[in-house]
């Protein structure tokens, strides 16, 4: 296991927990910890033992709380576009690697914070998290992903609002808008998280890992390739010894006994 300042992994029972550790800068995302986070979905990716990962920020303040401004302030426009590019590719490699991620939302998500959670699969926020792209208050624009899928996620008009607005928003309003999926107290935040990736993880893997690239294809094609992919992925399931165990189990009236094969 490789040895990180800014951030944690925890593991256990098929889970691992990536905790953003610098609350003393409300767990702002500077590009030292851009590239341990890379560096970390990287090696979870390639970890069987992981089956799903849970995204967290340390302490109750915030989950990530934006960018790290000072180094923002020193960038020119070629450092602009490779630090941009950096932190989409960390957050590119999170949402494909073919595992279930869920954010668990425990404080404030702004910015590159707020860019984590859209690249995670599935977001439970606590109720006093905040939520908002606030860029264009210091004259730039969301660099890792925002603009891309926030209007995904919640629709065009809203996301302009936030993105053209810079304002935050609560995380009932983000529930309203379908950016999060649940709101919880605080204290509840991670466990819900945990319980969630846990029922999520007792599906079949292959399952799950062809369901997730079923749809982020179909966010990049028209209908009918979307179509065309969904079938061939069916089909390919088919040859699955999941498929097989699956169908067995449910015809036998037991819990099914994934393998992953």
């Amino acid at each position: 296991m490789s040895d990180y300042s800014n951030i944690r992994i925890e593991r256990a029972d098929g889970r691992a927990t990536v905790i953003v550790a610098r609350p003393e800068k409300l767990n702002a995302l500077n590009a030292e910890t851009i590239d341990q986070l890379r560096h970390a979905f990287d090696e979870l990716a390639r970890d069987p033992q992981v089956r799903g990962i849970i995204v967290t920020g340390e302490g109750e303040k915030a989950f990530v709380a934006g960018a790290d401004i000072g180094e923002l302030a020193r960038m020119g426009p070629i450092d602009g576009i490779d630090l941009s590019r950096r932190g989409q590719d960390a957050f590119r490699l999170l949402e494909r690697m073919g595992k279930p991620v869920v954010a668990a939302v425990n404080g404030y998500a702004l910015g590159g914070g707020m860019e984590l959670a859209l690249a995670c699969h599935l977001r439970i926020a606590a109720d006093n998290a905040r939520f908002g792209l606030p860029e264009v208050k210091l004259g730039v624009i969301p660099g890792y992903g925002g603009t891309v899928r926030l209007p995904r996620i919640v629709g065009r008009g809203m996301a302009l609002e936030m993105i053209l607005t810079g304002e935050m928003i609560t995380a009932q309003r983000a529930h309203e808008v379908g950016l999060v999926n649940r709101v919880v107290p605080q204290a509840e935040v991670q466990a819900t998280a945990e319980q969630v990736l846990d029922t999520i993880l007792k599906n079949g893997p292959v399952a799950l890992r062809m369901a997730l690239e079923a749809v982020d294809r179909s966010l990049e094609t028209g209908i009918d390739e979307g179509l065309d992919m969904e079938a061939h992925l069916f089909g390919l399931l088919a040859s699955t010894e999941d498929m097989k165990e699956g169908m067995a189990a449910f015809l036998e009236k037991r819990p099914a006994s994934f393998s992953g094969r």
